[in-house]
């Protein structure tokens, strides 16, 4: 489990195919004499696990299926990603409850600034629009987020001017794509009220 707080922004050090999957090298600032072979790391909003590491950096392998249904498989070396590692029991949950398991991705419509801060529409696939609530949260490339308003399959989030500094968000434009992950609490009650 995850909270949605960004704790660094690597880079994609290399790309390898290997078959449908793809392996990745990711550039880092953390101090992998804490990371273990096999640890938890979200990356843009993915869950992946740490399969080998060296001097500043880790490397992850992705399958078909992720790089299908995420944004990882438009990765290029350079390219900066959001990472967190995995909380632990006792950490501050400064975020909301994220699982690293992407939903869905996301078109960006607009990017608006609002005064040091920036408005981001975000249209949201088909069903999954349907689990986005005003005021609920919203994980959009790792990021923990509060939905400001939704209309129909676009919904918009306010980014204050520290998160867009130090999170990928501020690269976004129109067209781009995003991760999307919906409040596992919206996923639990869609699931009860259809059982109801």
């Amino acid at each position: 489990m995850f909270t949605g707080i960004i704790t660094d922004v690597g880079r994609v050090r290399s790309v390898t195919q290997t078959d449908r999957d793809r392996r990745y090298e990711i550039e880092t600032a953390y101090d992998l004499g804490g990371i273990d072979i096999g640890a938890s790391i979200s990356h843009a909003g993915c869950c992946l696990t740490v399969v080998e590491k060296g001097a500043g950096w880790f490397a992850v392998e992705v399958s078909g299926e992720t790089l299908d249904k995420t944004t990882l498989g438009a990765w290029q070396a350079g390219d900066p990603v959001n990472l967190e590692r995995a909380a632990k029991l006792g950490d501050e949950l400064g975020g909301h409850l994220v699982s690293g398991h992407v939903d869905g991705v996301g078109e960006v419509v607009s990017v608006t600034p609002e005064g040091g801060s920036h408005r981001i529409r975000i249209r949201a696939p088909e069903p999954l629009h349907r689990f986005i609530a005003p005021k609920g949260s919203v994980a959009v490339e790792g990021v923990s987020l509060t939905v400001n308003e939704v209309d129909g399959q676009v919904f918009g989030v306010n980014i204050i001017p520290h998160t867009w500094d130090v999170t990928t968000l501020g690269r976004l434009r129109p067209g781009s794509k995003v991760n999307l992950e919906i409040d596992v609490l919206a996923r639990y009650v869609a699931r009860w009220q259809e059982t109801v």
